[in-house]
């Protein structure tokens, strides 16, 4: 029997999911910073921030950005990181590769990239100080088998990070949804040309475990001193782990 799986509020068979997926990436990488500027207002480059903050990359460290699309966060941990770390962008979908791979160039930033399935990372165990993902994990098909990967490959005493979209606070919600499934897709439309996938975006993140589930995921995959820090309301949230 085909298992099955959820891709936004469709049910599809698991071995077409990450095919639909790199559809909508491949569809929006062109126009993917301008929207998230557009969607969030302009706050997931504050939430960006407040997780390179909590990652506190040193001189040396190898860090590891899992669906790291346009490189955002690469680019920061690359400069933290310095001459003598290793900091690698990946991403599963080539179109936002490389978006995020001429974007650091265009920037004098030489940083290895990788195309990159996070259910099957081809680094040794015990190789990074540091593994994120942002908006990257509620798109993945087994996501336990993500967080148990990205738990492999940190060194005893690495972070993991997942910043993500999350669980809003309830006296929200309603404005919330309205503004999900009326607004986003029409910006979609007007701005990529591409109404469904962030009709997608917006189905992906109700789908998506909420806070406490994620943190013990986060407890399941081998992690200690797991936490999460609710980011504008819940809107998005930033959860942590320690590799023992």
């Amino acid at each position: 029997m085909t298992n099955t799986t959820h891709f936004g509020y469709s049910t599809v068979e698991e071995n077409q999911k990450a095919h639909k997926v790199a559809e909508v990436f491949h569809s929006v990488a062109s126009r993917y910073d301008v929207m998230n500027d557009l969607m969030s207002v302009g706050l997931h480059r504050a939430w960006k921030m407040f997780t390179i903050a909590q990652a506190g990359v040193r001189p040396g460290f190898k860090v590891l950005d899992i669906a790291g699309g346009t490189g955002d966060l690469s680019k920061e941990f690359a400069k933290r990181a310095g001459a003598s770390g290793e900091v690698w962008l990946t991403d599963i979908n080539e179109s936002m590769l490389r978006v995020g791979r001429d974007r650091l160039l265009n920037k004098g930033i030489l940083t290895p990239t990788l195309i990159c399935d996070a259910e099957q990372i081809p680094f040794p165990a015990n190789y990074f100080d540091r593994v994120t993902v942002a908006f990257g994990l509620r798109n993945m098909t087994h996501k336990e088998v993500a967080l148990a990967e990205m738990t492999r490959v940190l060194k005893p005493g690495g972070k993991l990070l997942v910043l993500e979209f999350s669980k809003i606070t309830p006296v929200l919600q309603k404005p919330y949804d309205i503004y999900s499934f009326s607004v986003l897709p029409w910006l979609g439309k007007r701005i990529a040309n591409d109404a469904e996938s962030y009709r997608y975006l917006a189905e992906s993140i109700r789908m998506h475990p909420d806070q406490e589930t994620l943190k013990t995921m986060l407890q399941n995959a081998g992690l200690d001193c797991v936490d999460y820090f609710n980011l504008s309301a819940g809107v998005a949230a930033l959860h942590t782990g320690i590799k023992i």
